[in-house]
């Protein structure tokens, strides 16, 4: 019993390797374990409550707009050229942003099923609104997200 978790770790490993070989030179500040999970999971309940922009046209736009909330970016995207002017943008609009390992599991946490570059997590429905009790539920991850990214991003620079 012990040898199939053991090849299984191993395995999963390497996946882990192919991952990180795979990213972008400018993937900083990129997500641990621990962060990506919570980050994915608020992806996931932004999506349930439609209060998520996706893919780079969208969440581009969106910025503009003004609209306020956290981008996530993955830091596999080849070419890198399609997202680089993302974190600039983040930036200049005082935007908190983190990248996570894999567009794939981007992708699976916003409930669709092609790969997307990145993603805006809002914390208002663009229509409607939320009731009262799925609003904090947000709410909460949010803030928890965003406080651990930019404490990632003050360590970064």
């Amino acid at each position: 019993m012990g040898s199939d978790s053991e090849t299984e770790k191993s395995a999963h490993k390497e996946k882990d390797k192919k991952k990180l070989s795979a990213l972008a030179p400018i993937a900083k500040p990129l997500a641990g374990k621990k962060l990506s999970k919570r980050t994915f999971k608020l992806v996931r309940r932004a999506a349930e409550n439609k209060c998520l922009k996706r893919g780079v046209k969208e969440v581009v736009k969106s910025i503009r707009r003004g609209n306020k909330g956290l981008c996530v970016i993955a830091g596999n995207i080849s070419p890198i050229d399609v997202i680089t002017h993302v974190p600039v943008l983040c930036e200049d609009s005082d935007i908190p942003y983190i990248y996570v390992t894999s567009k794939e599991d981007l992708a699976s946490a916003g409930t669709t099923k092609r790969p997307t570059c990145c993603v805006l997590v809002l914390t208002k429905p663009t229509k409607g609104e939320l009731s009262q009790e799925e609003q904090e539920k947000l709410k909460a991850d949010y803030d928890q997200v965003v406080s651990e990214v930019k404490e990632l991003a003050t360590s970064v620079f």
